[in-house]
């Protein structure tokens, strides 16, 4: 039988069910079934074991998921069984942001290094790593081998930085910055644009804050 191909849309989720499995193990449970995965993600059972289908059967029926298995399952679906080291490329506010965020150690990523063009932030410390001249970008992707890069520099020069990136053999960026990113079709490419968030998210907001005032 064919293996059907997962949508982007199901691969996004994967993560979400990877984190609440890392939840359900930080409480000892051993065991959990799709309609207690879905009421703790606002996700219906239905939609859940349809997602894990197109990876293969997990559970048994009447008996629910193995918490253990699935996590490692997902975690080999998702390609998560070793530590991708990352590129950073901008050391700003942003950037020193995401230096020090753990989160990324405890999920299967590292920031290897960061890099930026500006002369007063090279050679200063950034979460324990030292701001490299951009220039030094090419050779240190090829030496370490990496395949993952962040993007947190200003629009004007996303696209350079993403062209270089791309030369240098890196094939997955998560861009930060507000543009899209024009890349070879093998290029994956994560798009986080948190004022484009909010603004959404105002949209809603307005409407049921005009919907309160006219009421009153």
């Amino acid at each position: 039988m064919t293996k059907r191909k997962a949508p982007d849309i199901v691969v996004g989720r994967l993560p979400m069910y990877l984190r609440m499995l890392n939840q359900l193990i930080d409480e000892a449970r051993q065991t959990t079934s799709s309609q207690e995965l879905g009421e703790r993600l606002g996700i219906s059972a239905a939609q859940i074991r349809k997602d894990l289908s197109y990876f293969g059967g997990f559970g048994k029926y009447g008996a629910g998921y193995d918490v253990a298995y699935l996590r490692d399952q997902l975690r080999r679906i998702l390609h998560l069984e070793q530590v991708w080291p990352v590129a950073l490329v901008g050391a700003g506010d942003l950037g020193h942001a995401l230096t020090n965020y753990h989160g990324f150690s405890q999920r299967g990523f590292e920031i290897a290094a960061v890099f930026d063009n500006d002369s007063q932030r090279i050679g200063q410390m950034m979460g324990g790593l030292k701001v490299l001249d951009v220039d030094e970008m090419e050779q240190f992707i090829h030496k370490h081998n990496i395949k993952i890069a962040i993007i947190a520099v200003p629009v004007v020069a996303a696209q350079v930085v993403a062209d270089k990136l791309v030369a240098a053999g890196v094939i997955g960026l998560l861009n930060y910055a507000p543009v899209p990113l024009k890349v070879p079709d093998y290029v994956t490419v994560q798009n986080i644009d948190p004022v484009a968030r909010l603004q959404h998210m105002a949209f809603y907001v307005g409407q049921k804050a005009k919907s309160e005032s006219a009421a009153t």
